[in-house]
């Protein structure tokens, strides 16, 4: 009991520590004009996407090596710079449309773009063995909720900054997106 209790405590710090970064992207994608049922569904999805690529990652773990983390890095890194770039550039130029929102086909590349960290730290926890259901449910759980707690911070200070406030939420997403790349430099 006392060995459940430990590794449910784990799976919970690392659930938190790899939500922070829904938590930053949420904070980003906030600065948008969001309805709270937008937010709930954003919050939905990048809980699932915390869940199924962890899963896929548990199961991978055991045939890929230790290398694919930091592509893994490489392309979270580089997704969230793309995001954070179209952001500003959006900001800037008169025109209202985006290329890129958290609706549709933009939520699924922000929900993917936060749940590749999940992936390689499931290819670890699929090498030793971790109870995958207690995995899962850590992480989607976490994701879910940090989201939210994003996604309504940056609402709240998207009406403070009005005009300004995608360019900064796509401040936010450049950096945390060169944030994960550094180590590689």
């Amino acid at each position: 009991m006392t060995s459940f209790f430990g590794e449910l405590i784990t799976l919970m710090l690392m659930a938190f520590a790899l939500g922070m970064d829904a938590f930053s992207v949420g904070l980003g994608m906030g600065m948008f004009e969001l309805r709270l049922r937008q937010i709930f569904k954003i919050g939905i999805t990048i809980g699932l996407f915390h869940v199924f690529m962890p899963l896929l990652g548990m199961i991978a773990g055991r045939f890929l090596s230790e290398q694919f983390g930091s592509i893994a890095a490489y392309i979270g890194g580089g997704l969230l710079l793309l995001l954070g770039a179209q952001m500003i550039w959006s900001s800037i130029k008169d025109d209202d449309s985006s290329l890129i929102t958290p609706v549709g086909f933009g939520l699924l590349i922000f929900a993917l773009s936060v749940s590749l960290d999940s992936f390689s730290v499931g290819l670890s926890l699929g090498i030793y063995g971790a109870k995958t259901a207690l995995v899962l449910v850590c992480f989607g759980a976490a994701a879910a909720i940090l989201t939210w707690a994003g996604l309504l911070a940056g609402r709240k200070v998207q009406g403070w900054l009005g005009s300004y406030s995608e360019a900064l939420g796509g401040a936010i997403l450049l950096a945390f997106g060169i944030k994960l790349l550094w180590p590689f430099f």
